[in-house]
């Protein structure tokens, strides 16, 4: 596949550290030193659909097409307002596609999962045009009146147009079933068979645990997937990881022992956006002219689950 057309939205919502102090037991100091974060954008007045119709809309705007050029659309997201229809549903009637579409929950990794389906219909002629799109709004699983991690995330949306073409030269993608180290559970209605006195759970993460799983399981795909592409971690221009935590990539990066220009990071802008942060940050980065045709990506994620996946991509993105 190659990538015609980046997107990505973001909440007007702009939520310092310094704001976080005011109601929660934690300052700017132990925030960054901790995660990276200096601040974080969350819904508020706009909703998720807006920001995943807005972010596919300049996909498609920058592809070149029209929203009925599209063939499929997957939409990468954990949860939203709705479990019926699906967000790729709301999102197709809304930026007025007729083509087929699907969610996936991939967690964190979902736009590595997504990418490797969106392959396999470009490889078999399925689809020509494929919209990915990454919708989440993790601060909405989070329990306000805890720190750990109710700190670390924010909302946010990306989105791509793949067409075919040879720009991917290689992907991997990895689930080791761990329920504990991330969780979050929804209560659901009972029914006459079932007294479902179960309550919901807001966002559980035991981080120490999930630091050392998430570096280990990105390091390994890396390494895997650039032997797949016949390169070295030297032949990288950058190394677009998941934006997590400025730990975690700071550690996958001296893992790695590469310079720091190549890992590129907006976590402190945008806290963890899920899914959706390494499309943002392609986004942003192609905006502002920082990827050049011809750049060899390496894209990593990892997430609840545990899933992991890594791709080798050239960009050849026309300005």
């Amino acid at each position: 596949m190659k990538i015609i057309g980046t997107g990505s939205a973001l909440p007007s919502l702009v939520v310092t550290n310094k704001m976080l102090s005011e109601f929660l037991d934690t300052n700017d100091t132990w925030i960054f030193t901790r995660t990276g974060i200096k601040k974080r954008r969350i819904i508020s007045t706009e909703t998720l659909l807006d920001l995943a119709v807005s972010a596919s809309k300049k996909a498609i705007k920058r592809a070149g097409l029209k929203a009925t050029d599209i063939d499929f659309i997957i939409c990468s997201n954990v949860a939203n307002n709705y479990v019926v229809p699906s967000l790729s549903a709301m999102i197709q009637g809304e930026i007025k596609a007729t083509c087929p579409c699907f969610d996936l929950n991939a967690a964190c990794t979902g736009f590595i999962y997504a990418s490797d389906i969106a392959e396999t219909f470009l490889q078999t002629k399925r689809a020509k045009n494929i919209l990915i799109v990454c919708a989440e709004e993790p601060t909405r699983f989070c329990n306000w009146q805890e720190r750990d991690t109710s700190v670390l995330f924010g909302d946010g949306a990306g989105a791509v147009v793949v067409t075919a073409g040879d720009d991917m030269k290689s992907i991997r993608l990895t689930t080791t079933s761990n329920t504990d180290v991330l969780y979050y559970s929804r209560t659901l209605e009972s029914t006459p068979y079932l007294n479902n006195n179960e309550q919901t759970i807001p966002l559980v993460m035991h981080g120490r645990d999930l630091f050392k799983i998430a570096v280990s399981a990105a390091v390994e795909d890396i390494n895997i997937v650039l032997d797949q592409a016949g390169i070295t971690a030297e032949n990288v221009d950058y190394f677009l990881i998941h934006q997590s935590n400025k730990r975690m990539i700071d550690s996958i990066r001296h893992t790695m022992e590469q310079s720091v220009h190549k890992f590129p990071h907006n976590i402190e802008k945008y806290g963890n956006t899920s899914s959706a942060s390494i499309l943002i940050l392609m986004d942003e980065m192609s905006r502002k002219s920082q990827l050049k045709k011809g750049d060899t990506l390496v894209l990593s994620a990892f997430g609840g689950g545990f899933t992991s996946g890594a791709m080798v991509i050239t960009w050849n993105l026309n300005e």
